[in-house]
């Protein structure tokens, strides 16, 4: 993460605990499954990576500032381009209105960050990415830190022991993202 009111340094962090969506027990709530259902959006893959990315460094209610700088942008823009951090983006009328984007290395998926524009938008997205990730054989969805928007999809907290342990099988499984 950058710290842009700081010096701009990019520091790695490694919280702990470190909160992560169970791929085989997440839950979703009862008003996105409807909205699920009806199908309000449009959903791709890795189609506006780095606009994604502008979306989720947009200022938002109570936070004028992010930690996601230009460095930041440009370094995960060349993993994407790599074949390393992959966006989900949901799109209402051909618009962008959501995504959410990160991080893969074999079964492990990082998720970095997501925004939204219009209700639902980022957690459809973030819906779409676990069935993905379901998919295709992932174990681990580490999505670092708690809140309560992330948290209503049954985010656990574990130990840096416990994360270092599942991290550790996640990289020997022969799994891709695409």
């Amino acid at each position: 993460m950058a710290h842009p009111e700081e010096d701009n340094a990019i520091y790695w962090y490694d919280p702990n605990p470190r909160t992560i969506i169970p791929l085989d027990d997440y839950h979703v709530p009862k008003r996105l499954e409807r909205t699920l259902r009806q199908e309000k959006f449009e959903v791709r893959m890795s189609t506006q990576f780095e606009a994604v990315m502008r979306g989720c460094a947009e200022p938002a209610p109570g936070r004028m500032s992010t930690w996601i700088s230009e460095d930041i942008i440009a370094l995960y823009s060349d993993l994407h381009h790599h074949g390393y951090a992959h966006s989900f983006e949901t799109y209402s009328e051909g618009e962008l209105v959501g995504g959410i984007y990160g991080v893969s290395i074999a079964g492990l998926f990082a998720g970095e960050s997501m925004f939204s524009r219009q209700t639902d938008a980022s957690k459809v997205a973030l819906i779409k990415l676990i069935e993905h990730l379901n998919k295709q054989g992932f174990s681990l969805f580490d999505v670092q830190f708690s809140n309560p928007h992330i948290a209503q999809f049954g985010t656990r907290e574990i130990s840096r022991t416990d994360y270092k342990r599942r991290l550790a099988k996640a990289l020997k499984q022969d799994v891709n993202f695409l």
